[in-house]
């Protein structure tokens, strides 16, 4: 059997650059030799692809069989990169274009979990020239609706970026300014006082399924870029210490959140457990850190799936999913 020639895009112009680069780095690496025939393709972050191109032999037919996209945020995980693949009719690793595009907005996400009838903290979500023109009546709405504390985040970006706490009203406007550094539209939520961070994670296609779930213990009073990338003291537990009931609750929300959003390939769910044990659905990261330390692999492997055969169960989900779209009828006569 031939081996499978497997693209691997990594980099990309988000500010998620150098967290990219670090999981595609642990992918090429882990990617079996005697099965795949592995071509990186990094774009900078000036947008411009280093590499091989993808190119055509004169039937058509692509000099690549797979991309495994490992570009976390905008013009990555957001269906940019999912629409231009699938213009090229490729099999790709992960979400489509429509799952890719409304959980990496923050704000689409939370409608459609409302929707599927998923636990959420309140939240509420404002576009830059609005706090421009209005910002002491959105202040007013913030406190009003969700108190301090509460988290300002950009929208669209994922790895904790451009995140605050703020604890009181003279930290909001710098909280508000910073997030807008990143993105025209944020979203606020309402902190819980002392509550654990738990992630999921889930694979599959049609029939998706959950891995064990894992706590986060960070290093900073929350788990921001910092924490999570640069803190040895930031702690994982897997498996978190959760009662049956808390797993379980978990395990379902996770699953039902991938489905809600059309997800496809790889989604970890990101939970709070509040003081009393309630569990709170926070977000979903269709690609997720990738590095051999990150949550997502790592609970997997806890679940019995190794990283390397992780990888190799995505890229055969890509071809499932591609033949699957293959067989769809593209004409009416």
């Amino acid at each position: 059997m031939p081996k499978l020639r497997v693209g691997v895009i990594y980099g990309g112009r988000s500010g998620e650059h150098e967290v990219s680069l670090l999981s595609a780095q642990s992918v090429i690496k882990a990617l079996d030799e005697a099965k795949y025939t592995i071509i990186p393709i990094k774009i900078d972050q000036d947008g411009s692809w280093q590499g091989a191109p993808i190119q055509a032999d004169p039937n058509g037919n692509p000099d690549i069989d797979v991309v495994f996209p490992v570009l976390h945020g905008p013009f990555g995980e957001d269906g940019t990169i999912q629409g231009l693949l699938e213009l090229a009719n490729l099999p790709y690793v992960g979400a489509g274009v429509a799952a890719s595009a409304v959980a990496m907005d923050k704000a689409f996400m939370r409608i459609l979990f409302t929707q599927a009838g998923l636990p959420l903290l309140p939240w509420d979500s404002f576009l830059h020239y609005e706090w421009k023109e209005h910002a002491p009546a959105i202040q007013e709405r913030l406190e009003a609706a969700l108190g301090y504390p509460m988290f300002v985040k950009p929208a669209n970006l994922g790895s904790s970026v451009g995140i605050s706490k703020v604890k009181s009203p003279a930290d909001l406007e710098p909280a508000v300014h910073l997030a807008l550094e990143y993105d025209r539209k944020l979203i606020v939520e309402q902190a819980l006082i002392g509550a654990r961070e738990v992630e999921c994670s889930v694979l599959g296609h049609n029939k998706p399924q959950a891995s064990v779930a894992g706590e986060i213990v960070p290093a900073h009073e929350f788990y921001d870029y910092k924490a999570k990338y640069h803190n040895e003291k930031s702690r994982l537990l897997i498996p978190a210490p959760l009662n049956d009931e808390q797993s379980a609750k978990i395990k379902d929300y996770a699953i039902r959140a991938f489905r809600a959003v059309d997800c496809s390939g790889m989604g970890r769910c990101d939970f709070f457990v509040d003081q009393q044990g309630e569990v709170f659905l926070n977000e979903i990261n269709t690609i997720p850190g990738f590095t051999q330390i990150s949550m997502y692999p790592k609970l997997w492997e806890h679940t019995g799936l190794p990283y390397s055969a992780l990888l190799d169960r995505l890229i055969e989900i890509a071809l499932e999913k591609h033949r699957e779209r293959q067989s769809l009828r593209t004409s009416i006569s």
